[in-house]
């Protein structure tokens, strides 16, 4: 195991254990936020969800349908006398929530239900919907701060992709569309760039390769955001590359690690914007980009043992 991930295992991603020490759910006014475009999504896990959540006790005031319904703001719940908010969809969808109800007072519970679940797994471990919510009913929610990375685009709950590689994103929304000529294209348009498009580097950090990389992660954790800088010496390697960037299981690539920081600046030293996951949702880069940990504004629900 390399060193960052030894310091990585060692400081856990077990999140700030701030805020009220449990959460009582029986009685609490709540609204639920869904996706249907998510991964584990439609409308039979929808009914489970809701069931699972009024038989906890909660009053399930209303449930919304995300994008196609804005996600409800801190003055709208506040008016409905809402406490809990109850996102299940993808990491997509749990950032707009999270970070559009910075400075509220309530505490939201992310529930799995897309693809990675990136931040449910932090905060639960690897658990089915209706175990959390189980989890809770019985009096085993916590609410907590977790750590995010900051950036000039918003925050990051998981993490960040930057530099070439992020093109794969646009495979993976070919995926979603079930559009199989889109999917090739994008395919060997995503190799192509992968290896000749410009590489981004962690500036002012004495580890990595001058050449830089084709991706490099920052993932907020306890007290750090942890970098960690993706190549590939062959075809072979930049399609495998590929399939890990399609599962944002970036571990099982080959890399370099690139030490923890409470500041990271990247860079692409060909002057060219980057390339820019936050999230797993495309931004707009600069070919510098800064970013720094710092602590997440609202309550989250955290049922975690660890």
């Amino acid at each position: 195991m390399e060193q960052a991930d030894k310091q990585e295992a060692q400081s856990g991603d077990a999140p700030s254990r701030a805020g009220r020490p449990s959460l009582q759910l029986a009685g609490a006014r709540a609204v639920l936020v869904c996706n249907a475009a998510s991964g584990s999504n439609d409308e039979r896990s929808q009914a489970q969800v809701r069931q699972g959540l009024e038989d906890a006790g909660l009053v399930l005031v209303r449930t919304g349908l995300f994008p196609d319904q804005d996600v409800p703001t801190a003055a709208e719940l506040e008016r409905e006398n809402v406490s809990l908010v109850v996102t299940f969809g993808g990491d997509g969808t749990t950032h707009a929530v999270v970070t559009g109800l910075y400075g509220w007072d309530g505490a939201i519970l992310v529930l799995p239900g897309g693809t990675m679940n990136l931040l449910s797994k932090r905060l639960h471990g690897d658990v089915p919907a209706t175990d959390i919510i189980a989890r809770v009913a019985h009096g085993d929610g916590r609410c907590v701060r977790t750590p995010v990375a900051r950036s000039r685009h918003g925050e990051a709950l998981t993490g960040i992709l930057a530099g070439p590689g992020t093109v794969w994103n646009e495979v993976r929304e070919a995926m979603r569309a079930i559009d199989v000529v889109e999917f090739v294209a994008s395919t060997r348009q995503a190799i192509s760039y992968s290896t000749n498009g410009p590489k981004v580097v962690c500036a002012e950090v004495d580890c990595g390769r001058e050449e830089g990389y084709a991706a490099i992660t920052v993932n907020p954790h306890d007290h750090d955001l942890v970098a960690r800088g993706y190549y590939a010496e062959s075809l072979a390697d930049f399609a495998g590359q590929g399939i890990a960037l399609l599962n944002r299981d970036f571990r099982e690539g080959p890399h370099d690690a690139l030490g923890h920081h409470r500041r990271i600046r990247l860079v692409c030293p060909a002057g060219e914007p980057m390339g820019l996951l936050i999230d797993g949702e495309p931004f707009d880069g600069e070919a510098e980009e800064v970013f720094h940990i710092a602590r997440c504004e609202v309550d989250l629900v955290s049922t975690s043992v660890t």
